[in-house]
């Protein structure tokens, strides 16, 4: 069977580039389909593939992987790698620059004379900017990550008690959506109350849940390797002016910038409509991050809603919507949905209600 993935990122390369060697667990993954972690070197040549992995995976590795790819178990790598470079001719190459130390790029160098490293191809980015772009298979995968966070946040409503702690629920959590189908959970769970939530990245603490507390709660479900991302903010008890007014800008700012997404727009362009939004409003230096990111085999890929990233938005990106006011000591509110773009207009793939929970 035809490997399209590995094909678009051979007919990606340029011209004056023979090879090229990926390392990144993400990066090996998608053109690959198996998930080796840091174990494993890919290396792509245009007229063969090879995939050298030590004796712990090379019999998964030896069953999984079809294609134009070779499998190879792992003994001395740079000479190996020199090897293949010679069977087939290869003068040129590239590397993932951004994720190669110095050490190894040297070490490329030094070991591998037969060809020259072309530093100003950076092969992450080629395949950074294929994986932008999700195929049915991936979009089905990412859709089914989000229904498990979706029911995952109605579950935990219902364990939301008073005198229960930050880290109790954020365990709750895991365990349910890991006995639902999650293959785990996106990343490490935010789940922050009262004073903590005015932390975006907040770590659980053995913090007790009391009457008028605002609890965010970021957490996403892993499925298949593709991750969901969602942000809700919900009320314990009762809730003050003040925070029902910080809450309804963040929900509307998200709305607003929900409204303009679609293909052909620039990612900062939405990133400005929330971002104005929370400022016209007397907010803007209480939201200091950016406004979404791109989701697939990580939780943040490129490209990202800021206010300094240019990209024209396609169809086939997915990217979070994820607005948030933090007032330090305080509380803080944040709402975020993953959204598919399409041509015309975006398809939001969070359901769960965005309304303001007071339990």
């Amino acid at each position: 069977m035809k490997n399209t993935r590995l094909n678009r990122f051979i007919d990606s390369l340029k011209i004056n580039i023979d090879a090229a060697v990926i390392m990144d667990a993400a990066n090996k993954r998608y053109i690959t389909g198996l998930n080796t972690d840091d174990a494993g070197t890919l290396v792509v040549t245009r007229n063969k593939s090879y995939f050298i992995i030590d004796s712990r995976y090379i019999e998964i590795a030896q069953t999984s992987i079809r294609d134009n790819i070779e499998v190879v178990l792992q003994q001395e790598l740079f000479s190996q790698i020199s090897d293949i470079f010679t069977q087939n001719s290869v003068k040129s190459f590239c590397l993932e620059n951004k994720k190669t130390s110095v050490w190894l790029c040297e070490k490329f160098k030094k070991l591998i004379e037969s060809a020259k490293c072309i530093i100003s191809v950076d092969a992450g980015e080629i395949i950074n900017s294929l994986r932008s772009i999700k195929d049915d298979t991936e979009l089905e995968f990412i859709k089914r990550a989000q229904s498990i966070t979706d029911d995952a946040f109605d579950f935990i409503l219902g364990e939301i008690k008073e005198g229960k702690t930050e880290k109790e629920l954020s365990l709750n959590l895991e365990f349910y959506m890991r006995n639902n189908g999650a293959d785990a959970t996106s990343f490490d769970i935010i789940f922050a109350a009262g004073k903590n939530s005015s932390m975006p990245h907040a770590v659980p603490t053995d913090y007790k849940i009391q009457n008028g507390d605002l609890i965010t709660i970021d957490f996403g479900a892993d499925f298949k390797g593709y991750k969901s991302d969602m942000t809700r903010t919900v009320a314990f008890g009762s809730v003050s002016d003040e925070q029902k007014k910080v809450y309804n800008i963040v929900l509307d700012a998200q709305k607003a910038a929900l409204d303009k997404i679609t293909a052909g727009k620039m990612c900062s362009e939405i990133d400005e409509i929330a971002r104005r939004y929370i400022s016209d409003r007397g907010y803007g230096k209480f939201f200091g991050h950016a406004l979404g990111h791109s989701v697939g085999l990580e939780i943040h890929e490129s490209p990202n809603f800021s206010p300094k990233c240019n990209t024209v938005l396609k169809e086939g990106m997915v990217l979070s919507v994820e607005p948030g006011i933090y007032i330090p000591g305080k509380f803080g509110v944040r709402i975020e949905d993953l959204v598919y773009i399409t041509k015309n207009s975006s398809l939001n793939l969070t359901k769960s209600n965005k309304s303001l929970i007071i339990l």
